[in-house]
């Protein structure tokens, strides 16, 4: 959900936009700043600085929509370049660690509006922090869902498929793709049969 009014001399809020790559956060995120800079107000972007996928200073979405940011290595220098904003876009969340949480109730607290997207489950299947308490200090939640590629059901999975332990891998559509509950495949177990065709060959 996203707020309809906004009154930014007395109130400020955290929006979380959440879900599996491929789910079009970074697109949300790119619709709802675009919208403030319509309105005249005062808006500050910021990306992770090892996520130079698509480029080096802006916002790039898996279908190249995209927005100028200032790439940052720590949540804190956030702090230090956003006095004067009035909205503060943060992409990437996963990739900043608990201290994003501290930064984003620190400029909620001052009258900003936050809009923030990042991996709500790692490639595991496991809560993506600090997204979960993101979501939990938020006002507004969206968690949106991509197109499982097994058997085109609402994914919320980020499929890793490459060989690669590493938690944070800023990877592409060579690296991950989206699959819903029952077709993701978690590190070591088999793929869950999906149809009856699959049941079959399993069986046989």
């Amino acid at each position: 959900m996203e707020p309809h009014s906004i009154n930014y001399q007395r109130s400020g809020w955290i929006e979380m936009v959440c879900g599996p790559m491929f789910s079009g956060k970074t697109e949300e995120l790119i619709r709802r700043l675009r919208r403030a800079k319509i309105a005249r107000q005062q808006v500050e972007i910021f990306k992770p600085a090892l996520d130079n996928r698509y480029s080096q200073d802006s916002v790039v979405s898996h279908d190249e929509t995209s927005i100028k940011s200032v790439p940052v290595d720590t949540a804190e220098q956030i702090l230090l370049l956003s006095a004067n904003a009035q909205v503060v876009g943060i992409d990437e969340a996963q990739f900043f660690g608990p201290e994003l949480i501290r930064v984003c109730q620190i400029l909620a607290n001052q009258g900003k509006r936050v809009v923030i997207a990042g991996l709500d489950l790692d490639y595991r299947g496991v809560p993506f922090e600090p997204v979960p308490q993101l979501m939990a200090i938020a006002e507004y939640v969206s968690k949106l869902h991509a197109v499982c590629m097994v058997c085109g059901g609402p994914a919320i999975h980020s499929q890793r498929i490459i060989r690669s332990d590493k938690r944070f891998i800023v990877g592409s559509k060579a690296s991950y793709e989206p699959r819903c509950r029952h077709c993701f495949k978690p590190p070591g177990e088999k793929m869950p049969v999906t149809s009856q065709k699959d049941k079959l060959t399993s069986s046989s």
